[in-house]
């Protein structure tokens, strides 16, 4: 057994952004200081929503939520929803997004694919955009109503289709449908982007992010669109390929100025869709998912319940 003086044991990081992540000593190891619970999905909610989990590829899957309607064969706005964590927790099947995509379906009527992604430190950025880009074709594959998941087959509308995330969530669905600019048409397959919500989004300024650092070697830094796309205008304009974004922040959020100068990057860029922006007052990061039940957070749920149903 290596003693608490060993090299192995000597710490080289400590990742603890606003929470404790992950340490990595010197010999390589990494070592998580965050357990990520999970729950089962559930077909008999008190709401009367429905959930199940799919495989979407051989390292990546998700849950889908389907809401009970009057019409059970009527066609509903589909959301392709990417959960936060710096890049490097969470989970769609966490009881923390498991509830809220829960609430946020049977408050908005839409059918939701919550996907799965790679984390980091293990699986590097650019690994998340990649499996974010491959849950999208995966969902395309059902818009001529012949892919594996009946849900999607039956009752997505693939004319009204909107990506959404938190945090970094919200970063990968930017730059997935950044992605979806250049895409081939065999990729898509017809799906058709309406919108692109994004709460609490984290990108990055000029300032040292010495996460973004580790966990994207590979990355330039703030001269990197991926990460903050304000160094690349021209490709705002052309690359967000749907009519409307709403992007949501928290008056006390240690992210507010990022996501309110994606706003202001966003109108100026020459994008001729319909940007939109809300703040809300006195909340931190992800208030909505920490309480969901406050009156802020129902009221928030209910501005999205209106972007995703216009």
């Amino acid at each position: 057994m290596a003693s608490n003086n060993s090299p192995e044991n000597e710490i080289a990081h400590d990742f603890f952004p606003s929470f404790p992540m992950f340490r990595v000593y010197k010999d390589g190891r990494i070592e998580r200081l965050r357990r990520t619970e999970t729950v089962p999905p559930c077909d008999n909610s008190p709401t009367g929503v429905r959930s199940k989990d799919t495989p979407v590829s051989a390292v990546s899957s998700a849950r889908i939520f389907l809401p009970e309607t009057a019409d059970p064969t009527a066609k509903l706005p589909l959301l392709i929803y990417i959960h936060g964590g710096a890049f490097c927790i969470g989970s769609p099947f966490s009881p923390t997004y498991h509830n809220y995509l829960t609430s946020l379906v049977d408050k908005t009527n839409v059918i939701a694919v919550s996907v799965e992604y790679r984390k980091a430190p293990e699986h590097n950025l650019p690994i998340a955009y990649n499996d974010a880009w491959t849950a999208v074709k995966w969902v395309a594959s059902h818009a001529k109503s012949d892919g594996p998941e009946p849900w999607l087959n039956e009752r997505a509308d693939f004319d009204r289709v909107f990506l959404a995330g938190d945090s970094a969530g919200a970063n990968i669905a930017h730059n997935t449908i950044i992605k979806a600019s250049t895409a081939t048409a065999d990729d898509l397959m017809g799906l058709k982007f309406v919108g692109l919500l994004l709460m609490n989004p984290y990108f990055i300024g000029h300032e040292r992010d010495e996460l973004i650092e580790f966990i994207f070697p590979t990355s330039i830094g703030s001269n990197d669109p991926r990460l903050n796309p304000g160094c690349a205008m021209d490709e705002l304009a052309a690359g967000l390929v749907c009519k409307r974004v709403l992007v949501c922040v928290s008056e006390k959020d240690f992210l507010r100025e990022r996501g309110v100068a994606y706003h202001e990057t966003v109108k100026k860029s020459g994008w001729d869709g319909e940007m939109e922006m809300v703040e809300i007052q006195g909340e931190g990061h992800v208030f909505f998912l920490l309480e969901p039940d406050c009156e802020k957070a129902v009221d928030l749920m209910n501005r999205v319940s209106s972007f995703l149903n216009r």
